[in-house]
């Protein structure tokens, strides 16, 4: 539980204006957080919920809606506009799953940051996303190897550079392709969390983080407008637009709609969908004005899930679902589908749909599986020893190695002033936290 820290004062409000909200306002007012520690259960369950809809979108896509031809065979049997000519052309929007889960992340993360130190923060997201991560790539390498062996094609590269670079969840960097191919997702994350970072260094208040959501557009659309590579890559301005309206809707669950929230979350929703073209572009068959209305129902079930009426709704198979979206997001591609093409392969007269939907099923079983003894376990560990590690007795350590080097000038004089007055001043150890 992060530690208790003071907040912005709500934004003004007086009676009259109080009345003239609507119902919606009545249900965000009561979904605040009641105090600035945190008492009341910040987990919800419907962001969880929307969290998986945006994993299972992407697999979708990946699998039933990809553009490639002859994907999964050039046989009629496997063809995919054949096979499933309703289901296929929609699927072929999932990929507006990444769009919502950086809409969700938004929300979630600023959430996350909102009572922590900066050092909290960090350790926080290390904790979260390195150990299955780490246990996902690592897998992939193994499987291709087996492959490779055996004398089958495997399409994700297992070389040792290759691998090594992939572990610091940046290769695209280092100049080394991605093991695991959506996790290019997770490197423009990295850089939303850098940004999040140093605004907790200048410190986290409703204003500033309204101030910041603001900067971060303008300075977003200069870079486009200057076609700057570092401004685009530094300020994410593909997908700026996205983080922010996530920012916007979590300021609405803790304080309460007011008009420069509303102000800051249309801006931030005018500027995603106008440069949402750019990815429509990048997937032939799909409309701007489908993708537009899609990507806006996703924040419409945003505003319900957070400040909206769902926000109450406590249903654990939600949030378990919500833990098992992360590991199933990074196994179903690289893992998934070469495991459902021997499917198709091997048993015969299931069908393709059939062999998919199995696929898929072995992916949430291993998604289960990292779940449990890597996140729950492992992670756990991890974020423990790395809290440890923050508070380090660095004065007491200093005083050590100065005894070991036979003493100094400054621990003469300390020696002298007296044993009880430096341990009345000592920091005692475990404490401080970051410093």
């Amino acid at each position: 539980m992060p530690a208790p820290v003071a907040t912005a004062p709500h934004p003004p409000r007086t009676a009259g204006k109080v009345r003239q909200w609507t119902r919606w306002s009545r249900w965000a007012r009561r979904s605040r957080p009641r105090s600035s520690d945190g008492s009341r259960d910040g987990r919800l369950a419907a962001v969880d919920g929307l969290r998986l809809l945006a994993a299972i979108a992407v697999a979708a896509y990946h699998f039933v809606g990809t553009p490639t031809p002859g994907f999964w065979g050039t046989e009629t049997a496997r063809d995919l506009p054949e096979v499933a000519p309703t289901l296929h052309p929609v699927s072929g929007y999932g990929w507006l799953g990444v769009e919502a889960f950086f809409l969700i992340s938004g929300f979630v993360i600023c959430m996350s940051c909102w009572g922590r130190s900066p050092a909290q923060f960090a350790v926080s997201r290390i904790a979260r996303l390195f150990p299955v991560y780490w246990a996902v790539v690592l897998l992939i390498v193994a499987a291709g190897v087996v492959a490779t062996l055996a004398g089958q094609r495997w399409g994700a590269p297992t070389d040792l550079r290759t691998t090594l670079g992939n572990l610091t969840m940046i290769p695209s960097a280092l100049g080394v392709p991605f093991t695991a191919g959506v996790a290019w997702t997770l490197w423009v994350e990295a850089r939303f969390y850098l940004l999040m970072g140093g605004l907790l260094l200048i410190g986290l208040t409703y204003r500033r983080v309204v101030a910041f959501g603001f900067l971060w557009l303008t300075l977003a659309a200069m870079g486009r407008e200057l076609d700057s590579a570092v401004l685009d890559a530094v300020l994410l301005s593909e997908y700026a637009g996205l983080f922010v309206a996530g920012i916007a809707v979590y300021l609405m669950y803790r304080y309460g709609p007011n008009l420069m929230l509303w102000l800051l979350l249309g801006f931030a929703w005018c500027y995603a969908l106008t440069v949402l073209n750019d990815r429509v572009v990048a997937h032939p068959g799909t409309s701007w004005a489908v993708s537009a209305a899609v990507l806006t129902g996703c924040l419409c079930l945003l505003l319900l899930s957070g400040p909206g009426p769902l926000r109450t709704l406590r249903w654990r198979p939600l949030v378990y679902a919500g833990a098992l979206t992360y590991p199933f997001y990074l196994v179903h591609q690289s893992l998934g589908v070469p495991v459902t093409r021997g499917i198709i392969e091997s048993v015969t007269g299931i069908g393709l749909l059939p062999s998919i939907a199995l696929g898929l099923t072995l992916c949430l079983l291993l998604a289960s599986l990292l779940e449990r003894f890597v996140d729950r376990k492992l992670g756990r560990r991890f974020r423990h020893h790395l809290m440890s590690a923050l508070h380090v007795d660095e004065r007491g350590r200093a005083t050590h190695e100065s005894s070991v080097a036979g003493g100094t000038p400054r621990a003469s004089a300390v020696r002298g002033e007296g044993r009880g007055r430096v341990r009345g001043r000592a920091e005692p150890a475990g404490a401080g936290g970051a410093r």
